[in-house]
């Protein structure tokens, strides 16, 4: 009687952690920003690579799904979420109390704090008196141009909204722009460490503002896919417990990119 008790406690016990992920799709479609290395590119052969990715990849591994990656200018991204084009976003995606008005997020993925970079020697500062008169460039529908448009653009800063982050780094390598504006992470590892980077630097402290800025990225979701919400937040938590969230990171950062 004891090992027939014991038997169906087993059972039970598999049962509901096979069941955990039993309801998802089979397919994840998850919408990203290639265009914003270390955490979601594309390499030579055309695949999206990058910390994002692998962080998706190893989440739907464990939930036990095909994930799709689909490529998107990052401001397109919540309207395809919700226009079900996607299922869920993971791309450097601060969370905002103006986001979650719209969109549902996952836990914490990383840190995200925001700083300007402008060419080695520059004296631009992230204030007003420094940036008055200069051309700022921002990533459409990022957390950066809220706040470069709230805080700068009607007190003299030309802020310039680009489609993608290439066309921002192009631009200020060409001279049109005085300083970039973007996730401090993704301008460290994407650009200042690479070759295209190397006559820039951070121009001033990072820049901070909850109301703008939120409390680091998480994964995008509608509001009433709870399961699949459920779902990443698991696979995340699992991840980040086993270690395999710190052997990730390592591939792309030296430091904490989780943060506190």
């Amino acid at each position: 009687m004891k090992k027939t008790v014991l038997a169906l406690s087993l059972l039970v016990g598999l049962s509901a952690a096979a069941s955990s992920y039993a309801a998802l799709p089979q397919t994840v479609r998850i919408g990203t920003d290639a265009t914003y290395a270390p955490f979601s590119s594309k390499d030579a052969k055309g695949d999206f690579v990058g910390f994002d990715i692998d962080l998706g990849n190893e989440m739907c591994k464990r939930m036990e799904v095909k994930c799709t990656w689909v490529g998107s200018d990052f401001d397109a991204l919540i309207p395809s979420l919700k226009a079900k084009k996607i299922d869920a976003i993971i791309s450097s995606l601060s969370i905002t109390e103006k986001r979650q008005q719209e969109i549902a997020f996952s836990e914490k993925l990383y840190a995200a704090d925001s700083r300007l970079i402008a060419a080695k020697g520059s004296p631009i500062q992230p204030t007003i008196d420094s940036l008055k008169g200069k051309h700022v460039g921002v990533l459409q529908g990022s957390t950066q141009e809220g706040y470069a448009n709230a805080n700068w653009r009607e007190k003299g800063v030309d802020v310039v909204a680009y489609q993608n982050q290439d066309l921002i780094y192009s631009d200020l390598a060409a001279g049109r722009l005085d300083a970039a504006f973007q996730d401090e992470v993704a301008a460290s590892e994407g650009f200042l460490k690479q070759p295209a980077g190397k006559e820039y630097a951070f121009a001033g402290p990072s820049v901070k503002d909850k109301k703008y800025f939120g409390d680091g990225t998480g994964i995008g979701l509608r509001k009433d896919d709870t399961e699949l919400k459920a779902a990443f937040d698991k696979a995340f938590n699992e991840l980040r417990k086993d270690g395999t969230y710190d052997k990730l990171a390592k591939k792309y950062f030296d430091f904490n990119v989780y943060g506190d």
